[in-house]
């Protein structure tokens, strides 16, 4: 619920004012509130058990940090959602907050979804395959896996254990012979039968119980089958045994530390230093290292490490399926509650432990000294980029060191497939998660027209972000960085002056090289300012050039992927009523798309399938309907 403003006279209540007011009418129950600025944005994101003791609690600001009653005091409206229970209360906090980024929250960033490898159950020759995002392939799946090349690692073997399929089912079914795979021994060939069904099944069924962490009993298992291989003379068969147990063994050699009786664990270490965290997160499956990652959450510098790792773990398995066990570095505030609410988002009992002895404490030291490594690396870089900012925002005339800045490029070849783009720097670097691709669709745009398609670019994101701060989910660039010349940034400033966005609210300016596009000779564009130029060896200049080098080269990858599709795209998928048999037909009696494309109606009409009323619809398709 979202109660209306009360006010005894013309001003609203706000602050202090307002947080009492509000609980005079709060239920006992659980829930999340959330606190908003006089803008519209979200500044905090909290749950409770009990709603009203909770937000009362914030009518005491003695009792409260500086930062929490800064917050107390910027409020002007909140908004309320009551759960059945505190559980319920704490899965719906860890949604809003990851979705809001609300100012005063503790934050995980970085949080991309992790790859899986996924042995499919709906062929009768199963295909073993990574997989990102939502599971919607019939099959076993199996991680998650820290990243690509963890995964590309144990498929790796898969291959040469197993020996099992990895092409897409067109290919599986238009093969006539075995290919390069089964040559070099890595996959079976059941496409053209060189392998039976049932010992198909049989690899298959010893390929999940690898996964599954009984590589042991598998390894004992292979063991007996070389054995009886070779006391009947089957060499061949008894080496291609020996290799598969020779492929499960280098995954042990390779993997570094790994767990005897751990199988199915996540191990989260927190290191803390100069008011900055790194979170180091090991994934252990099947009694196996499947690799592990760095994040490093925003918090204020006031918070505990247990608050903020317990707040880390909320969020991070908001869209994961937790493990059975996950090993700690640090006590945590609400550690029986965030055990039930993964156990609730599992299906199945979670495990939460701080430990004291034996392999879990090997486990847990190592994470802490790769967290303890990668946050030195961290802040090592932070202070240098730091000082690039400040340079920055001497050379553009800002108030101070930006936090935001977004720089556009387009790519496109005679105006075809064009494509713009964004990028996102700031005290933390790039923010890749921040990237956006925008498809140029305007038909009135001349082709090759680079102003008309800034404009759009522009135009695009800024009218949504104007659309997003009033929702109060605005992230607002305090530089905007254009790849062009005195043009282009006369396009940016037009599109911020149509939409009311001024100079003093975000700073425009256009990067070019020089005459002769020499890295190290790029021009400075400002309305109402000549172009400049920075020193060569100027450490702001080679960040800025790395910024507009990021833009290009991810305009550029977008242009050609865009092109590739287009290249794939047959110009008869998109006529109305032309499914895969019609479209068979066509090809059969014309030859090709464009011959199709330059046929008369009677032609059209005389194909296979084809009415007339359909034949004028191809036919209209091609020619504008004139």
């Amino acid at each position: 619920m979202t109660p209306e403003d009360k006010s005894t006279g013309t001003e609203p209540l706000i602050g202090l004012a307002l947080i009492a007011d509000h609980v005079r009418r709060l239920p006992t129950s659980a829930g999340v509130y959330r606190m908003v600025d006089a803008q519209g944005g979200v500044l905090y994101v909290g749950k409770a058990k009990n709603l009203r003791t909770r937000v009362s609690s914030y009518t005491r600001l003695e009792r409260q940090p500086n930062r929490i009653a800064r917050m107390v005091l910027a409020t002007r409206s909140m908004e309320f959602i009551v759960t059945d229970t505190e559980t319920e209360a704490l899965l719906l906090e860890a949604n809003l907050i990851k979705r809001l980024k609300p100012r005063y929250n503790i934050l995980l960033r970085d949080d991309k979804s992790f790859p899986y490898i996924v042995l499919r159950r709906d062929h009768a020759a199963p295909q073993v395959m990574k997989h990102r995002g939502a599971r919607s392939l019939k099959g076993d799946y199996y991680g998650p896996f820290a990243s690509a090349q963890a995964v590309n690692r144990t498929l790796d073997t898969l291959q040469k254990a197993f020996l099992l399929r990895t092409c897409s089912d067109p290919v599986y079914e238009g093969r006539t012979r075995p290919c390069m795979l089964h040559q070099i021994k890595r996959c079976s060939a059941p496409c053209t039968g060189e392998i039976l069904p049932e010992d198909y099944a049989e690899l298959v069924v010893q390929a999940k119980d690898f996964l599954s962490g009984k590589s042991n009993e598998l390894g004992e298992a292979l063991n007996i089958q070389m054995q009886q291989a070779a006391k009947v003379q089957d060499f061949e068969r008894a080496a291609e045994v020996r290799d598969r147990i020779r492929a499960l063994a280098a995954v042990s050699a390779h993997q570094g530390v790994n767990p005897g009786s751990t199988e199915d664990a996540d191990v989260a270490a927190l290191h803390m230093d100069g008011g900055a965290s790194c979170v180091r997160v090991f994934f252990y499956r099947a009694g196996q290292n499947w690799g592990e990652r760095a994040f490093f959450p925003r918090h204020d510098k006031s918070a505990g490490p247990g608050e903020v790792l317990g707040a880390f773990l909320a969020q991070f398995y908001e869209n994961k399926r937790p493990p059975k066990t996950l090993i700690i570095s640090h006590e945590l505030p609400e550690h029986e509650l965030l055990a039930e609410a993964l156990a609730v988002r599992a299906g199945r009992n979670v495990k939460i432990v701080l430990p004291q002895r034996g392999e879990k404490l090997d486990l847990l030291r190592q994470a802490l000294v790769n967290a303890r490594d990668a946050l030195g690396r961290r802040l090592a870089e932070s202070s240098s980029r730091a000082t690039q900012l400040v340079g920055i925002a001497k050379v553009f005339d800002l108030t101070e060191p930006p936090t935001r800045i977004e720089v556009y490029d387009n790519s496109h070849i005679s105006g075809t497939y064009a494509v713009g783009a964004m990028i996102v720097a700031g005290p933390e670097g790039l923010e890749k998660n921040q990237y956006r691709i925008f498809n140029i669709r305007s038909e009135a745009l001349t082709p090759g027209d680079d102003y008309a398609m800034m404009r759009e670019v522009l135009m695009r994101r800024f009218s949504r972000l104007l659309k997003e701060k009033q929702k109060g989910t605005a992230l607002v660039p305090d530089l905007v960085l254009v790849d062009g010349g005195a043009g282009q940034l006369k396009e940016a400033v037009k599109v911020m002056e149509e939409l009311g966005i001024t100079a003093g609210e975000i700073k425009v300016a256009g990067i070019a090289k020089g005459v002769e596009r020499d890295a190290g000779r790029e021009q400075f564009f400002i309305s109402g300012q000549k172009p400049f130029r920075l020193e060569h060896r100027d450490p702001v200049l080679y960040y800025l050039q790395r910024l507009r080098d990021e833009a290009h080269r991810y305009a550029i990858g977008a242009h050609r992927r865009r092109r590739a599709k287009g290249a794939r795209t047959n110009p008869l998928d998109g006529i109305p009523g032309v499914g895969p048999l019609r479209k068979k037909a066509l090809l059969a009696r014309f030859g090709s798309a464009k011959a199709v494309a330059g046929a008369s109606l009677s032609d059209l009409a005389a194909a296979e399938g084809v009415s007339n009323q359909m034949a004028k619809t191809i036919y209209d398709y091609f020619h504008d309907e004139v």
